[in-house]
């Protein structure tokens, strides 16, 4: 984390940001209970919240009226409610009112239920945070309390693998000069440890119980707020002041490791941690579909109205031509007139075509869903078996969205990798040794380090080439190279019984010194200033004279020690660029090192050169004297340092170069490349350093050798010389800018979260400008929401013009700006999927949210959509579930209106012959059970069954994902064709049997009104039932059986609501007696009814043959056979890289920000004799220092001067020598107390 000074506190004030007015007062709850903050409608709530928090929606009291509220959101639920009203009143009436009531309730009932479900899980999840048990100070001693029960103010005691249960203030802690390890992944994924620090001063004064009790500080710092990787403030203690920042803060769900104690001070609790801060809301999803149903259905009321109107109006004209007509029916319109009727006549049937929006549609709706997310969690190739973690779909309402994707937003650790590090090739002296090499010069086989079922990595007794070259040795080159690995390095070794457990900043460096180990060349322990080493079961100590640490800018770090025989040598490793340029001269194997350089870099591999050179007395005493010197500096030290450390990198001898792998989850490249042939685009948001996210790009496939790499300078460039073209006009785009000279090369663009900042107001700069605001200010935009609009616009149209987008330094906020700025000004399907709970905001803002559940998966999960075990699995999850899911539900709506339009728009041209008086054409039983038994299981078997292509075809042949993309099988134009086809059929329906009953009558002369019915009926209902068979590609049992069972329960129900014995025990309610038995036995009717049949069937064989004969056939076939005609080449895990080119990866130098050389060459982090055991926790005997890390471009000089002798400064990330001596200056090699190795349990164990 950066710190920050706070000096800066008026600058921040006069650039708009809030000043530092959150103070802590240590041990005074009283003092932060009667502090009040102001909230809404002038009312005010208590500042400072407890640490309870709560992830739920709803509460007993809220869940009704709110779940209700969230519902009629829904534009079809306001409808049904509004003809439920108008059923209310009996002079209009078609139906009883209950008889819609019923439904709806149902329907309400089924959504709140699946709602509540998703509650009480988060419910039993808060609730589970809320109960973990912690040690809170009360009064003079600690007593365990629950997380819910920490209030800002407290002093909190933690032990080792104890989760922060607030954001706290380290104050002190078991492991010397109050040093404190903490792990991320639950926050980020990285398992790799991090280290606090404390004050020294209440390191040095808080040393039991009762101080701690009595410890009055107060801690003014910054407002709450979600900038994870920030805190700036002061700590006031006995009338001093001391800086605070970063490196002193624990954050809310970091784990305690390799740390027996520690105490903190809860700064901000609840959802005032940064955690908490940067979760973001619950945010209701609704898919496209949703959004356009929504919308259909406005339009179709908006239809529903015309046509009653019009049917009214004509009602009204032809009451007035009948009685002008029919003068002596008179006093039957004497209570009434040809206005009056047509208004309510307008309502009657309003009512009687209300069912065009069936709510069954919206039942079956859901059980669709429900069904087709079992099938995500019952699919066996999405479950992983190592860990007995299956597929869950955790949202049942967003499967068809899955099958509408176009950008993917991935986190990197612990999603697309497994921040696991495996040392895999190497080249010593003209050599290479790896898995997979051939006999080059001699080549013996190679190396690859695995894990043990003990979790011990191992060598691959298969490979085992190198060991034996190192065990013969004869190579004095591959002796020192061995010898670097195991001395030049700042891990840290801890002896627990007969085993070496090491820990170390990076797991890439952990990695060398575990290859080291491997081939006989075992790193034992190290005290301030030595380093002890086995070589070969030789015993060796070795005096570490310095360690010029790394940091980004220098990208590599040496050791200068003294060997037994008295030799002084510089180990050195870094990154190629840096190293290659300090060598000595060409050596004769160095072209050959190079190749192999480029060898491993085509292979993904993070390379790394290693060299060393031998110095005499003389210039290690002229050299050791400037460090010295150098390093008590008060002004320029970091400068100086550079220098020295520069001069000393000179005139080195190239030993060889490592090359270690990154390792990705497995199938990330080849799921990252059939999402791409789907047109999904991938972007990648992390927080961690650009080099390393762009070398984890190019091994999964990411970016390749012939994209052009968009930095931040020439996007700035892209950005300037936008505005200059357009000034500002809005008309074009930034992708076209660039696109003549670019049309045919891929682009990708790589962007931190600082230049984010300066582009962009996302909130994590408060209301800073940067050059590009300034460049379009002058260009004439004003309005700032005009200007941000266009800023924003730019940026999107940029990132969204290139193949792949890689955004490093992330805060969680900026990760979910991102995907709310691409579903803004693309209106695209947006996915997010990540491991970790800085990746809840983007899951939460994406439309679709993925948490890769795991051992760091826990929040990502408990906040998604849909839950994975590793991110391959999101092919078959898009591909295959989500693409038959779009196809299934788009069919189902297509088939669904197209039945409801064609059974009963016959409503319609009835009333064109009953004198408009909104007459029923069919009986009350046949409109309630159409849409629920007669036709809704073909089309429930389609929803839930079909399939246009096999699974192994759908990945074989990812292009034909791009339907859902752009939205072709269901929308407003599929919509219209639909609703035509339902008039054309309700039309052929109605006037074919019209025809056969105007001027004939069948041989049992049936030619009622009830006949009628019957006939026009059974009509449309055999009609739809062949369209739905006609077009259902893929056929199973039970679709047989659905289609078998509508005709069946069609016969049944028309028996049993038609039966004499029921019209004469209801004749009001079965007023059909016996007339559908009387139709269907009329040989003239049957063949009415298969004119009707045959003539509605014809129209759609015939569109489907002139398809088939032209090769005008539908989307999916074109690609489909496009597909089998070229077929896309494999996956291809190599690239071609040129040599010389930009595309090495270092993987020390890109690995992390610094190591413990700091702590090392202080002693901070070595126990002396005198450590103190976890209740006694300062070591008298220790000499401390403030700091371990600062920023790299500044030197703090801190205030706490409290040591009785000498003075003291702290350092910066160059500084290798803490220098608070009494007497004299300290070099780095002045004799401390030596200490024995720390205690380093591995974060495994």
């Amino acid at each position: 984390m950066d710190g920050q000074d706070p000096t800066l506190g008026c600058e921040r004030e006069q650039k708009g940001q809030p000043a530092f007015t959150w103070e802590v007062w240590a041990n005074n709850r009283a003092h932060h209970a009667q502090l009040r903050k102001r909230s809404a409608f002038c009312l005010s709530k208590k500042k400072y919240t407890g640490n309870a928090i709560k992830t739920a929606k709803y509460n007993v009291l809220t869940f009704l009226p709110l779940n209700l509220y969230e519902q009629f959101h829904r534009m079809a639920n306001v409808y049904f409610v509004f003809v439920i009203l108008l059923q209310t009143f009996p002079e209009i009436s078609t139906l009883p009112w209950y008889t819609l009531l019923f439904p709806l309730s149902c329907l309400l009932t089924i959504r709140a239920l699946r709602d509540l479900m998703d509650d009480i899980g988060r419910h039993q999840s808060d609730r589970n945070i809320n109960s973990r048990p912690c040690e809170i100070l009360c009064g003079e001693s600690f007593c365990w309390q629950r997380w819910r029960d920490v209030c800002v103010g407290d002093i909190v005691r933690l032990h080792r693998d104890s989760l922060v249960p607030a954001d706290m203030l380290l104050l002190c802690s078991s492991e010397p000069s109050s040093l404190c390890y903490v792990e991320t992944s639950d926050i980020d994924g990285e398992t790799n440890l991090k280290f606090r620090q404390a004050l020294l001063v209440t390191h040095q004064e808080l040393t039991s119980e009762g101080s701690l009790a009595a410890f009055d500080g107060r801690v003014t710092c910054e407002e709450p707020n979600s900038r994870m990787h920030s805190f700036t403030g002061v700590l006031q203690w006995r009338g001093e002041t001391y800086p605070l920042d970063g490196q002193r803060i624990l954050l809310r769900g970091c784990k305690l490791r390799n740390t027996n104690t520690c105490y903190g001070l809860v700064i901000y609790a609840g959802f005032d941690s940064k955690i908490m801060r940067s979760c973001g809301k619950i945010k209701r999803k609704k898919t496209k579909l949703d959004r356009m149903m929504d919308r259909l259905v406005v339009i179709i009321f908006l239809v529903l109205l015309a046509t009653s109107l019009c049917l009214a109006v004509a009602s009204g004209f032809w009451a007035k031509m009948f009685q002008e007509k029919h003068s002596y029916l008179a006093a039957l319109y004497k209570h009434t007139t040809p206005a009056k009727q047509a208004f309510f006549s307008f309502w009657s049937f309003t009512i009687l075509l209300s069912v065009i929006i069936p709510m069954s549609m919206y039942i079956t709706f859901e059980f669709i869903y429900l069904v087709n997310s079992f099938f995500i969690n019952w699919d066996l190739e999405m479950y992983y078996a190592v860990k007995d973690i299956p597929a869950k779909a955790r949202s049942t309402s967003l499967n068809d969205q899955l099958g509408q994707v176009e950008y993917i937003f991935s986190d990197k650790t612990g999603t697309l990798t497994q921040n696991v590090m495996s040392f895999k090739k190497c080249c010593v002296n003209g050599t290479i040794y790896g898995l997979g090499t051939g006999h080059e010069n001699k080549q013996p086989s190679g190396l690859v380090l695995t894990r043990s079922c003990h979790g011990e990595k191992t060598l691959d007794p298969n490979n085992v080439g190198l060991r034996e070259a190192a065990h013969r040795n004869s190579d004095p080159v591959l002796r020192e190279f061995l010898r670097l690995l195991a001395l030049c390095h700042t891990v840290m070794v801890e002896e627990r019984g007969d085993q070496l457990v090491y820990q170390a900043a990076s797991p890439d460096e952990e990695a060398l010194v575990l290859a080291a180990r491997s081939l006989g060349y075992v790193f034992l322990s190290r005290t301030q200033d030595t380093i002890t080493i086995s070589e070969l079961g030789v015993k060796r100590t070795y005096q570490v004279l310095a360690m010029l640490d790394f940091n980004s800018d220098r990208k590599r770090m040496s050791v200068l020690v003294r060997d037994p025989q008295g030799t002084i040598r510089l180990y050195t490793k870094g990154a190629d660029t840096v190293i290659l340029e300090r060598l000595r001269g060409r050596g004769p194997n160095q072209d050959f090192t190079e190749r192999a350089l480029d060898l491993f870099a085509e292979e993904t591999l993070r390379t790394l050169c290693l060299a060393s050179k031998e110095l005499s007395e003389v210039e290690y005493d002229e050299w050791g004297r400037r460090h010295r010197v150098a390093n008590v500096l008060l002004q320029g030290r970091a400068c100086e340092l550079d220098r020295l450390y520069e001069e000393m990198e000179q005139d080195l001898e190239l030993l060889g170069v490592t090359a270690i792998e990154d390792k990705l989850q497995e199938g990330v490249p080849e799921t990252i490349q059939l999402l791409k042939l789907g047109n999904i685009k991938v972007w990648v948001l992390t927080g961690d350093k650009q080099e390393t996210a762009m070398n984890v790009g190019y091994a999964c496939k990411l970016l390749t050798d012939d994209m052009e790499i968009l930095e931040e300078k020439e996007a700035s460039e892209i950005f300037k010389a936008y505005w200059a073209r357009n000034n500002v006009s809005g008309s074009a785009c930034v992708s076209q800018q660039h696109s003549e000279p670019l049309c045919h090369k891929k682009r990708a663009l790589v962007v931190s979260g600082d230049f984010l900042d300066t582009i962009l107001p996302t909130g994590e700069v408060l209301q800073k400008k940067g050059q590009l605001w300034q460049q379009l200010s002058c260009h004439g935009a004003t309005d700032p929401q005009e200007q941000g609009s266009l800023v924003e616009k730019a940026f999107v149209d940029l990132a969204t013009s290139c193949q792949a987008v890689i955004c490093c330094r992330f805060t969680p906020k900026q990760k979910a700006l991102i995907v709310q700025l691409v579903k803004k000004h693309k209106k695209a399907t947006t996915l997010a999927i990540g491991d970790g709970a800085n990746d809840v905001n983007m899951i939460k803002t994406a439309d679709i949210g993925v948490g890769i559940s795991g051992l760091e998966g826990v929040q990502a999960v408990q906040c998604s959509d849909y839950a994975l075990a590793r991110f391959c699995y999101l092919q078959r999850l898009l591909l295959i579930h989500g693409r038959w899911g779009y196809l299934r539900i788009c069919k189902f709506l297509r088939y669904f209106f197209y039945k409801t339009f064609a059974g009963l728009l016959t409503q319609v041209w009835f009333a064109f012959h009953n004198g408009f008086t909104a007459q029923p054409l069919y009986e009350g039983w046949f409109l309630a059970l159409y849409n629920v038994f007669y036709t809704a299981y073909p089309v429930l078997s389609m929803g839930l069954l079909e399939q246009d292509v096999s699974a192994k075809k759908s990945l074989r042949f990812p292009e034909l994902y791009t339907i859902g993309q752009q939205n072709q099988l269901f929308n407003y134009r599929i919509f219209s064709v639909t609703l035509l086809h339902g008039v054309s059929t309700s039309l052929t329906s109605f006037y074919i049997a019209l025809w056969a009953f105007e001027d004939h009558v069948g041989s049992r002369t049936v030619g009622d009104y009830e006949s009628f019915s019957v006939t026009v009926a059974t009509s449309a209902l055999l009609s739809v039932l062949m369209e739905i068979i006609l077009d259902t590609k893929f056929w199973t049992a039970l679709s047989f059986l659905m289609v078998t069972a509508s005709l069946l329960l069609y016969c049944l129900f028309s028996f049993l609501t038609q039966s004499i014995d029921a019209f004469r025990i209801a004749p009001t309610v079965f007023r059909f007696p016996d007339a559908t038995q009387n139709a269907l036995t009329d040989p003239y009717i049957l063949l009415v009814v298969l004119l009707s049949l045959v003539v509605n069937t014809i129209p759609s064989l015939t569109i489907r043959s002139y398809n088939a004969i032209t090769g005008n056939t539908s989307i999916q076939q074109k690609i489909c056979w496009k597909a089998r005609q070229e077929p896309e080449p494999s996956v291809e895990l190599r690239t071609h890289i040129p040599r010389g080119s930009f595309h090495r990866h270092s993987s020390y130098a890109f690995s992390h920000q610094e190591g413990y050389a700091g702590l090392i060459t202080r002693g901070e982090s070595l126990r002396t004799k005198g450590t103190h055991s976890t209740n006694d926790i300062h070591s008298t005997n220790d000499i401390h220092t403030t700091n371990s890390i600062h920023s790299t471009n500044d030197i703090h000089n801190t205030n706490d001067t409290h040591t009785t002798k000498g003075t003291r400064s702290t350092n910066s990330t160059h500084t290798t020598n803490s220098t608070h001596a009494t007497n004299d200056i300290c070099a780095t090699t002045a004799l401390h107390p030596q200490g024995t190795p720390p205690p380093w349990p591995s974060r495994h164990s």
